[in-house]
Parts: C-alpha cells; structure tokens; sequence
C-alpha cells in the first residue's frame, strides 16, 4: 500500500518580526489566527414541558464530548446564535438565558472561548438553515395587528424574518421601539453574563436584517419565488419605510 503524503507548510524564523505587528499569541500560547468553530443554529432549543417551553440544551452529552474534541484540536472557540425568538420567548423583557448559561460553563469547562452573536432575526428561511425559530410570539402577534412592521414588497408579500428598520424607532411594542428592544435584550445579556465577560465570553456581535446579515430581504428564500443571486426586489413598502421616503 502506498503511503498518503501530506503538505506542510515550511517553517519561516521571524525571529522578532511579529512584535511591531500587534501581533499576540492565543489564549493557548500558540502564535497564529485563533479558529472559532459556529455550533448548529438549534444548539439552544424549546420544548414543551409540563404544559410551558422551557430552553434546553440539545444533546447535552453530544456536546459537550464536541466541545472538548474542539480543543484538543487546537481550537480557540466556538460561536453561538443567541436567539431572540427563544431567550424573550415568554413575553415583552421576560428574559431566559438558563440553556445559554449552561452552554457557556461547559465551554469555559472545555477551556473553549465564546463569540456570542446576539440573533434578532428569524432562523428557517436561508441556504443552510437546519430548523426554524421565529421571532418571539408577542412580537409576531402584534405583526399580525400592524403587518408593516415588516418588510414589505409591490406586491404585498410581508417578510417575518426580521422587523423593518422603517420602525426601529417607533414605540410599536408595549412602549418600545425595536431600537429599545435590542437594547434591553443586549442589557440583560450583559447583566446576566458579565462575570464570564472577557475570561469566556471574549465577542459579542448583533445580527439584524435576514440570516442576521445587515441587508434588505430583497431575495427570500422561504416562500420559493427567489434564490440567490436573483435580483429580488424592492422591500419599501411598508408604511413607515414609504413614510421615510416621502
């Protein structure tokens, strides 16, 4: 049998080269670009239990078997969807990071850093979406009362990803603009984890627009009339975006 030959890259001595560059070792003492690795969209999940959802940890063993495999490899971290439509699922600044704070202890357990993408938009309707998650069901409920929080195409078709940015500051839910609403819920992220800020928790980003992309959801996937990269069309025509305009 023929032995497989492998590449490898030749070795360079920069000596000092590195330390007019900013250029730090990771966490692990290595010199190089620190790897985080994004777990699966429903890594946190709800299920119904004794008549209420509650956030799990999906596969709990499985993971955490992943997690310490990561590092043995050589991995600096993981990255994570924070959901909105799951962690204010109960309503309006009712927030539940119980399934996130279990996931980041077994991280720091792993010795495995943490990038937290904070996820106000919908999972389900993108290339590579595995589940669905929707946003939270009071915010749903009042789209279902005032449909130009969303955004809105020529031909009426109103996209539940995310809310449009035509009333990020209008006081639509409960008193609270979307604006407040990322707010609070970043807020309360903080507060809850602040302890594990900088020592596990080393990134925190925000994900707003569809696939948590800050773009308009000119081509959606969900309903089949589009795939990328179609032109899509314009998404204007919700009130508060066509109100903009004039």
């Amino acid at each position: 049998m023929r032995q497989r030959s492998s590449l490898s890259a030749p070795s360079i001595d920069c000596g000092d080269c590195g330390a007019g560059l900013g250029i730090e070792p990771s966490s692990s003492g290595r010199v190089g670009c620190p790897v985080f690795v994004m777990l699966p969209l429903d890594t946190v999940w709800k299920v119904e239990r004794d008549g209420r959802k509650v956030a799990i940890l999906k596969r709990e063993r499985a993971l955490e078997i992943a997690l310490h495999t990561l590092r043995k490899a050589g991995v600096e971290g993981v990255m994570v969807d924070v959901w909105w439509g799951i962690c204010e699922r109960a309503g309006p600044r009712v927030y539940d990071f119980s399934a996130y704070r279990r996931l980041f202890h077994k991280c720091a357990a792993a010795g495995l850093k943490v990038q937290a993408v904070m996820s106000f938009h919908a999972a389900g309707g993108n290339v590579g979406d595995t589940c669905k998650i929707p946003l939270p069901k009071w915010v749903l409920d009042i789209g279902e009362r005032n449909p130009d929080i969303f955004y809105t195409d020529k031909q009426m078709h109103r996209n539940k990803e995310c809310l449009s940015l035509g009333c990020d500051e209008v006081p639509l839910f409960w008193g609270r603009s979307p604006v407040d609403m990322y707010r609070d819920f970043v807020d309360a992220f903080a507060n809850a984890f602040d302890y594990l800020f900088g020592a596990v928790i080393t990134e925190i980003t925000v994900g707003l627009g569809p696939a948590g992309e800050l773009r308009y959801p000119s081509y959606p996937e969900g309903d089949g009339r589009w795939r990328f990269p179609g032109v899509g069309e314009y998404q204007c025509c919700d009130e508060y975006m066509l109100a903009d305009l004039r």
